[in-house]
């Protein structure tokens, strides 16, 4: 973008300029994009808007660039080139609060999603704030009681919002009990008067629509970065790009090994087929030592015989055999459901010829 747009906004380029990526172009200073709020408040701009059209919900999964200094930099939880599911909401005053509860009901869907628990905590009015005082104890009293009623744990933060509006900060908790800030949920009373942004009432006079700043993970790449540790790098099987392993136990039992491959693969599935000439124990060894897949199956000259696979968890518990058609029915089920796969108990087996 130009810089006159992050000009524009009287915040970004006056308070962050050392941290933008600028270059010159015939004279003209240009900066890579690190935010997306100027972006969309232009989008909002370019054409007349009704209060019909309100809410208005801009969701943008961007490259942004940050000239972080190195020494902050670290794996993928600090980058300097990084995706954000940013989003901006204008409405009217009369919808904030609506809007604010939909905010928190998606990030509740999220973060339960991926097994996070978390904590939020309001940031109030500085002493240094722009619009009316009436308005700011407005939208706190509004904030305030929807963090009551949403049953999550919170806690107050007197003075410590952003001079053009209240925010609700929220953490992550990992599996090692430690915090993360990902989301956040800020009102802006400043970009809509910086843009000029407006919307024609239901009286067909011009009103100054409200700014929801909207994120949920936050950098994806940092939030990946914390799902890992938080897993122990043991994804939950909907997510997991290494679901299935194959393991024949011998070379006659290939060919049907390739093919119980080929059927998971057209279902959907990952999975891959070790066809190396180890030994089966040596085989599963290797599986349980990196934890990486989900599932292994394991098959032998009985498997083949009754066209069956006999499945073991990653931590090397049996689970038994079954056809792949039933297999591959459990398996939908759970990622449909973005949970973990219910099988039912097996009787136990003989062992493999």
């Amino acid at each position: 973008y130009n810089t006159d747009l992050w000009k524009g906004s009287g915040y970004y380029y006056q308070n962050y300029t050392e941290d933008m990526f600028s270059f010159e172009v015939e004279g003209l200073e240009f900066a890579l994009k690190s935010e997306n709020c100027p972006g969309h408040c232009i989008m909002f701009r370019h054409r007349v808007r009704s209060y019909r059209e309100l809410p208005l919900r801009y969701a943008d999964l961007g490259v942004l660039h940050r000239n972080e200094v190195s020494g902050i930099l670290s794996g993928m939880t600090y980058v300097r080139r990084f995706q954000q599911d940013d989003a901006h909401i204008f409405c009217t005053r009369d919808q904030v609060q609506e809007e604010i509860i939909s905010c928190i009901d998606f990030m509740t869907h999220v973060y339960g999603t991926f097994g996070f628990t978390f904590e939020m905590e309001l940031s109030t009015r500085p002493e240094r704030f722009i619009e009316d005082v009436e308005v700011w104890d407005t939208t706190e009293n509004q904030l305030e009681t929807i963090l009551q009623q949403s049953g999550h744990e919170w806690k107050p933060n007197p003075g410590n919002a952003a001079f053009y509006g209240p925010k609700i900060d929220i953490h992550i908790i990992d599996a090692l009990k430690r915090s993360h800030q990902c989301a956040t949920i800020q009102l802006d009373f400043n970009l809509p008067t910086r843009f000029d942004l407006k919307y024609i009432s239901e009286d067909l006079g011009n009103q100054r629509p409200v700014m929801v700043h909207r994120t949920i993970c936050g950098s994806l790449e940092r939030f990946m970065a914390i799902l890992i540790e938080h897993t122990a790098g043991e994804w939950p099987f909907w997510l997991n790009p290494r679901q299935l392993l194959v393991i024949p136990t011998s070379l006659a039992c290939s060919e049907y090994a390739n093919q119980v491959k080929q059927e998971l693969f057209n279902a959907g599935f990952h999975v891959e087929i070790d066809l190396s000439d180890k030994e089966l124990q040596k085989k599963m060894a290797n599986v349980h030592l990196d934890g990486f897949f989900n599932y292994v199956l394991v098959i032998g000259g009985n498997e083949q015989e009754s066209h069956t696979v006999n499945i073991r968890t990653r931590d090397n518990e049996v689970l038994g055999m079954m056809k792949v058609e039933e297999l591959i029915n459990i398996l939908n089920v759970a990622v449909n459901n973005q949970a973990d796969p219910i099988f039912p108990p097996k009787e136990p087996q003989q062992a493999n010829k």
